[in-house]
């Protein structure tokens, strides 16, 4: 069966599922993110075939979110650095962590919780408004067309 495709959607959402719709992509991310930058590390860590983790990672550095970084030349092996585009991907990981968190344990308590390295607090991610700083309330936003994007990008959101 193919996979609907994603990526010339005019939707913000859908192009990032397109990115990131499958089980291996965001743990990728998050381990990167976490410091694991070794392929066998980020392979041990998920447990995931090896042709998977190849495809993913290639896919993020086709993206951007990554580099790959030669540290060995026989045999070849890399490290994958995150990009600032792979650091802003950051903010998507921190809001399904703070929903996991809230709503996937029925006791309330995740085994994990996401900690200051400098003072070891626990950190809470929340989404916020940029503009006022405040917490976004799905009840009170509307999608609408964004006068600042290109004609042929409005074009696409003519019915197909």
């Amino acid at each position: 069966m193919r996979r609907t495709r994603f990526d010339d959607w005019p939707c913000p959402i859908a192009r990032v599922t397109d990115l990131v719709g499958d089980w291996w992509t965001p743990l990728v991310m998050r381990d990167v993110l976490s410091g694991r930058t070794r392929f066998d590390d980020i392979q041990d860590s998920l447990g995931c075939s090896r042709a998977v983790l190849a495809q993913r990672l290639t896919r993020l550095v086709e993206e951007g979110l990554l580099v790959k970084e030669q540290y060995e030349a026989h045999p070849p092996r890399y490290d994958y650095r995150v990009t600032e585009k792979g650091v802003a991907f950051w903010h998507v990981l921190a809001a399904m962590w703070r929903w996991g968190s809230d709503w996937m344990w029925e006791d309330g308590e995740p085994p994990v919780l996401l900690v200051d390295r400098e003072t070891r607090e626990e950190i809470r991610p929340l989404v916020v408004d940029e503009v006022t700083g405040a917490p976004i309330d799905p009840r009170r936003f509307r999608r609408a067309r964004n006068p600042r994007a290109s004609v042929a990008t409005l074009e696409s959101l003519a019915p197909r």
